[in-house]
C-alpha cells in the first residue's frame, strides 16, 4: 500500500492528490485505478504522461503559493514553567502516539466499533488489545506491542523518530540549518524502512541523485499528506513564543518532502507547539497557528472554519460531522487531520484523557493525531497534567530507529531541549 517504489500505488495515488488539488482528473483515477489492477504498466505509462499535461481550473477558488517565512512578534515566555510545560510536551506526545497507534487507519466509524467491542468507548486511556476484533476490523499492525498493558517502554513510532531527530538537527546545526542537511541527517540516521509515503519517497530520490526540492516532487504523490506535519514538534519545543521562528525552520525541513499544504502543515504545527508553550489556551495558540499559514489556503479556510465551529456553539460530535463532509481527503491528507487536531484540543475542555480520546475516535491518522495533539496539549498544561497512570505504562522511557535514541529517557529529551533552546536564544 502507497509503495514509493511500485507504479501500480504511485500513478493511481498521483491521480488521487491531482483530484483533491481540483484538477480534472477524475476519469483518469478510475483508469490508473483499473491499470494497476491489471498490472498493466504501459497503461500506467500513458496514465502518467496524461497526469502530467493536467492543468488547475483557472477557477479554482484557493491560493497555495510557495510556502515562505511570516513575520509575527514573539510572546514573553515564563522561565520558572518553560520546562516542566517541554517535558509535558514529550510526555504528551508520545503517550498521546501510542494511544492512537492501534486503531491507526480505521475510519472514525471503525474506531467506535473496535472501542465499543473492547468496552473502551469513550476512550479514556491507552487502546486495549482484541484477540479477535469486529467482523472486518483490522487494527493496525503495531496493536500487539502498543496497546494497554503490552509495553513498558514507549513504542518506536515515526511520529517520535522525526521529533528526535528534529532534536538532533537543532543541536547539530542551530538556525542554520538547510534542508540539504536534513537530507544529509535522514541518510545518516534513519533507516529507508522506517519512513513511509513522502519521506520514504523523498529518501528515494536522494539516494538515486536529486537534491532538495526535485525530492519533494518527482513522482511523489503523497506531497500534501501529515507527513511534514509530524516532524517538526522540536522547532516549537526550541522556539517558546516565537512561532514565526519555529514555522521558518519547520519551512526548512517541510521542503524536503513536501509541496503546498503538506508544507502548511508542519509550519502550522511547529508555530502551534510554539505558541502552546506560552499561551493560555488552546484557541488562542490556534488563532496565532492560522497566521503562519497563507490566508486563502485549504488548511487556513478550513482551520478558520473549525475555530468558528467552536465559538458557535457546535458540539464536538458536529464538528466532527462536518470533517466528513466536508473534508473528504484521504486518510492521510494534512487537511482533515489538522481539522481533527484542532477539534480535539478546543473541545477537549482542557482534560487529557477527554481530548486524547477526542483525537483518537476521529479515526484516520489517529497516531499521528494524538501525538501533535497531547504535544500541544502537555505544553499548554505541563507535565503534571498529563495522567499518571499513562506516564507508568512508559516508564518514561522511548523506543527509536534513529541512530543514538533508542530507549531515551523523557527527562534527558526534556534538559537537551533545553539546551538546545538556551544555545538558539544566543545566536
Amino acid at each position: 500500500m502507497h509503495n514509493a517504489l511500485d507504479p501500480r500505488d504511485l500513478i493511481p495515488d498521483e491521480a488521487e492528490q491531482l483530484v483533491s488539488a481540483g484538477y480534472p482528473a477524475a476519469d483518469l483515477l478510475e483508469r490508473a485505478r483499473q491499470a494497476a489492477a491489471d498490472d498493466d504498466l504501459t497503461a500506467l505509462a500513458t496514465v502518467e504522461t496524461e497526469l502530467a499535461a493536467l492543468e488547475q481550473p483557472a477557477d479554482w477558488p484557493y491560493d497555495e503559493p510557495a510556502a515562505a517565512p511570516v513575520e509575527l512578534r514573539p510572546a514573553p515566555v515564563d522561565e520558572d514553567t518553560l520546562a516542566d510545560r517541554i517535558s509535558g510536551a514529550w510526555l504528551g506526545r508520545c503517550i498521546g502516539n501510542t494511544m492512537g497507534k492501534p486503531v491507526e487507519g480505521l475510519s472514525r466509524a471503525d474506531v467506535q466499533t473496535y472501542l465499543r467491542a473492547a468496552d473502551a468507548w469513550p476512550l479514556t486511556g491507552f487502546v486495549p488489545y482484541l484477540e479477535t476484533p469486529p467482523d472486518g476490523l483490522r487494527p493496525h499492525l503495531s496493536a500487539g506491542e502498543a496497546s494497554d498493558g503490552r509495553f513498558d517502554a514507549i513504542p518506536r513510532d515515526d511520529d517520535i523518530d522525526w521529533t528526535m531527530l528534529g532534536l538532533h538537527l537543532l543541536e547539530t546545526y542551530g538556525r542554520g540549518l538547510t534542508t540539504d542537511d536534513v537530507a544529509r541527517e535522514w541518510l545518516d540516521r534513519m533507516p529507508f524502512t522506517q519512513t513511509y509515503t513522502a519521506e520514504r519517497v523523498a529518501y528515494r530520490n536522494l539516494v538515486a541523485g536529486l537534491r532538495p526540492p526535485l525530492t519533494a516532487t518527482v513522482r511523489n504523490p503523497y506531497r500534501e499528506w501529515i507527513g511534514a506535519l509530524i516532524r517538526v514538534d522540536t522547532y516549537g519545543y526550541a522556539n517558546p513564543g516565537d512561532p514565526a521562528e519555529a514555522a521558518r525552520l519547520a519551512l526548512v525541513d517541510a521542503s524536503l518532502s513536501h509541496t503546498a499544504n503538506g508544507v502548511y502543515g508542519a509550519q502550522w504545527a511547529a508555530a502551534l507547539v510554539a505558541q502552546a508553550l506560552v499561551a493560555d489556551s488552546a484557541a488562542d495558540a490556534l488563532r496565532v497557528a492560522v497566521e503562519v499559514v497563507p490566508p486563502n489556503s485549504r488548511l487556513a479556510v478550513s482551520q478558520r472554519a473549525v475555530l468558528e465551529l467552536r465559538t458557535d456553539g457546535a458540539t464536538a460530535e458536529q464538528a466532527l460531522d462536518w470533517v466528513d463532509s466536508a473534508l473528504d481527503y484521504n486518510w492521510v491528507h494534512t487537511l482533515n487531520n489538522a481539522a481533527i487536531i484542532s477539534i480535539a484540543l478546543l473541545w477537549g475542555d482542557g482534560d487529557y484523557r477527554r481530548t486524547l480520546g477526542l483525537s483518537v475516535s476521529a479515526g484516520r491518522d489517529t497516531d499521528s493525531n494524538a501525538a501533535t495533539v497531547g504535544s500541544t496539549f502537555g505544553a499548554l498544561h505541563g507535565a503534571s497534567a498529563v495522567p499518571a497512570d499513562l506516564v507508568a505504562q512508559g516508564n518514561r522511557i522511548v523506543r527509536s530507529a534513529v541512530r543514538g535514541f533508542d530507549r531515551i529517557t523523557i527527562d534527558e529529551l526534556t534538559t537537551r531541549t533545553l539546551a538546545v533552546r538556551q544555545a538558539l536564544s544566543q545566536s
